[in-house]
């Protein structure tokens, strides 16, 4: 038996819908662990919940996998099960687990959730996260084998969100957000690394361009290394480089989205 299974949905916290997926994974396995990744994900957010899973998924023990972000239930949209080493991720495929199933290893197999018989019923339509993946889940959890959920996908056909990417050129690394958290600072495509390469170190100030905006920051280890309300340039716990104000918004001040363009760059 698979002991823990974990969750990650767009459901909040102001309702039951968490409670009642914790209440049918309990009738059916008791005895797993559940843990919740998060439930504040923005409604609908995909990528905002791929990027959460995927920096969690390395913290997390093997099992089965949730992720219930899905702007597309009770459409024609799959419910699939892909199976990466000793892991299961369950969830739409809507590009949601891609980037978790990646920093898992990659997927090795792939299926479609089609057998009713795994479902609570009757089933809505707008509630797959109830009625569908935590049951499903489950049963994989009890050891029931996804090759008995439904049909066999190609791994070329899960649809996949396309990879945040970071791009040396002329001396200057050039990224985008990723995600921007609840405290607002925004997280770059642009790794740790990626500022080594350029020869910068923590101590250092960058420039920065969002559009035909400039700004020189401060990088330093952290965002509390500078006055209260001033942006800072760190490196977050995923190992990326993010952009925050002590005891503010970054997101608010500097207007970046998620997808928002940004070059970096020594500033000597």
């Amino acid at each position: 038996m698979t002991s823990f299974i974990t969750l990650l949905t767009d459901y909040g916290l102001e309702d039951g819908f968490v409670a009642a997926c914790h209440g049918v994974i309990a009738g059916i396995a008791p005895e797993a662990r559940v843990i919740d990744v998060c439930h504040l994900v923005p409604p609908g957010d995909v990528r905002r919940g791929a990027a959460i899973l995927s920096q969690t998924i390395p913290y997390l023990p093997a099992g089965v996998h949730i992720g219930a972000v899905d702007p597309g239930a009770g459409t024609s949209r799959r419910a699939v099960a892909v199976t990466a080493g000793a892991r299961v991720f369950v969830g739409p495929d809507n590009g949601l687990l891609s980037w978790a199933v990646r920093a898992a290893g990659g997927a090795a197999a792939a299926y479609e959730i089609r057998d009713e018989a795994h479902f609570l019923r009757p089933v809505s339509p707008t509630f797959p996260g109830r009625d569908v993946f935590a049951p499903v889940a489950a049963r994989l959890a009890l050891g029931l084998d996804p090759a008995e959920l439904g049909p066999q996908v190609p791994l070329d056909r899960l649809v996949t969100l396309p990879e945040p990417t970071s791009l040396m050129r002329d001396g200057a690394v050039e990224g985008e957000v990723v995600s921007v958290d609840r405290f607002g600072n925004t997280q770059l495509s642009i790794a740790v690394g990626d500022l080594r390469a350029l020869g910068v170190r923590v101590g250092d100030n960058l420039g920065v361009w969002m559009g035909r905006r400039q700004l020189t920051l401060p990088y330093r280890e952290t965002f509390a290394a500078v006055p209260p309300g001033e942006l800072v340039a760190f490196a977050d716990s995923a190992g990326l480089i993010a952009i925050g104000v002590n005891c503010g918004d970054a997101a608010q001040r500097l207007g970046l989205p998620p997808g928002a363009h940004v070059r970096v760059s020594p500033s000597r």
